[in-house]
């Protein structure tokens, strides 16, 4: 297949791209011109550089005819502490642009198209009494992603929604996101972390996964892709041994770690600032179990599992500036 990856000099379009060269598809990826400058791709992949957003709707859909599918990898992260409030940045580069290029690639006669989403949304759904979507902009922008990119379906185009966890991995160039983690590991000072734990993957896994979209989906569907269900102190141990460092891991107390996380929403607030999960909010999703069996979505897309370690490592070199 012809395939357009928006997002295809990020982390996981980065990997994306390479899984999906191996497979035989014929890629182009579209990305801001900025960000090829540290992301050395393949010369048989076509590039355009150009901003998503300001391309107009006539330039965007005659790049996308050209193609049978679309991968959506370029969306805003979490970690991003937009200006208050929060929720209209996360709608304009989460939800936004997935409406426009489901609706677009539905005109234009794309048969294929992968969104790659959050599996917060997976526990919005899961904790429906919880209302996490009301608290934290981001989730809401993923859960609404979900909700009008499959509403924006039409034609022959069928739509799979890739709910991804914790990622762990490297590329050539980037930083990883976990790096304060890893500096906060390596600090002269006592280790505290918080109960709990999280569905975690290999990047080439989540890879797999997405390119098994492409290929598998028939009909518009949302996938929840994961592999090993992890708990904080495991991952941290697993990590420290990577790093070379054997520290003793202190649980803090919910209750401690709200007055912190109500310190640190003062200090948003006081920069005119809001995070896209709400700091005291997330102490209940962060102390919590976020688990899920990965074995639904890994039979339909035949994505490979374990690995975590070598990505652990991978991710600890890469954070330390080893390559």
């Amino acid at each position: 297949m012809k395939l357009c990856i928006i997002g295809g000099t990020g982390f996981i379009g980065y990997h994306t791209v390479h899984e999906c060269l191996r497979r035989g598809h014929h890629i182009t990826v579209l990305a801001l011109p900025s960000s090829f400058y540290h992301c050395s791709l393949p010369e048989n992949v076509r590039t355009i550089r150009a901003d998503l957003h300001a391309l107009s709707d006539e330039r965007l859909g005659l790049i996308l005819q050209e193609h049978d599918g679309f991968i959506f990898s370029a969306g805003a992260d979490d970690r991003i502490l937009p200006r208050a409030p929060a929720y209209p940045f996360f709608e304009r580069y989460n939800v936004l642009p997935s409406v426009r290029l489901v609706r677009l690639a539905s005109e234009k006669g794309l048969k294929r198209g992968v969104i790659l989403g959050s599996y917060f949304a997976h526990f919005h759904k899961y904790w429906p009494d919880k209302e996490i979507a009301k608290h934290h902009p981001y989730i809401r922008s993923r859960v609404e992603q979900e909700k009008q990119a499959l509403a924006a379906v039409s034609g022959n185009l069928s739509l799979a929604i890739i709910e991804l966890p914790y990622i762990f991995g490297a590329m050539p160039g980037r930083i990883p996101l976990w790096a304060p983690l890893i500096r906060y590991l390596r600090a002269p000072v006592p280790l505290f972390y918080t109960r709990g734990g999280s569905n975690m993957i290999a990047v080439q896994h989540a890879a797999e996964a997405v390119a098994g979209a492409v290929e598998n989906t028939l009909k518009s569907e949302i996938y929840l892709v994961g592999d090993e269900n992890i708990g904080w102190e495991d991952f941290l141990k697993r990590l420290c041994g990577f790093i070379g460092i054997n520290k003793k891991i202190r649980i803090i107390s919910n209750r401690a770690l709200k007055r912190i996380m109500k310190m640190i929403s003062l200090s948003h607030k006081w920069m005119g600032r809001e995070a896209g999960l709400s700091p005291v909010h997330f102490v209940e999703i962060q102390t919590a179990e976020t688990y899920f069996d990965p074995e639904p979505s890994r039979k339909k897309l035949h994505y490979g599992r374990g690995g975590l370690d070598e990505a652990f490592r991978d991710t600890v070199r890469a954070c330390l500036g080893k390559s």
